[in-house]
């Protein structure tokens, strides 16, 4: 892939993301659970739009999830460990935002084990 293309591929995912966020928001009962990936890591954050603070996050550089790749099966996992603490601040239901990326393979896996652990979208 070019830099050209590798550029135009990340300026339509900005554009997506712009699209989806101008119907999607968060406050303290519904809270917005957002998604990044890179090509070794993977960041979950979920946040309340309303007072602009993050409520729960976890990412595959942490210590508890220190071997997991970033992989289908890495995600479902980080989305284990985030479900479990959203429970944990009696967090039960969130806004997917998928930030751009197409609903299917790791950001699936994601959603799944979140879901997995007890929190509806």
């Amino acid at each position: 892939m070019s830099t050209k293309e590798a550029s135009e591929k990340i300026r339509r995912r900005g554009a997506r993301k712009v699209h989806v966020r101008k119907s999607i928001s968060g406050n303290a009962e519904r809270p917005r659970m957002t998604v990044f990936k890179s090509n070794k890591y993977l960041y979950i954050q979920v946040v309340d739009d309303a007072t602009g603070s993050t409520l729960v996050s976890g990412s595959t550089l942490e210590e508890a999830l220190k071997d997991v790749k970033a992989t289908i099966e890495g995600g479902a996992k980080l989305g284990e460990l985030v479900g479990q603490r959203l429970k944990e601040k009696n967090i039960g239901t969130v806004v997917f935002d998928r930030n751009g990326y197409k609903y299917h393979g790791i950001v699936k896996a994601i959603a799944d084990g979140t879901r997995k652990a007890g929190i509806k979208f």
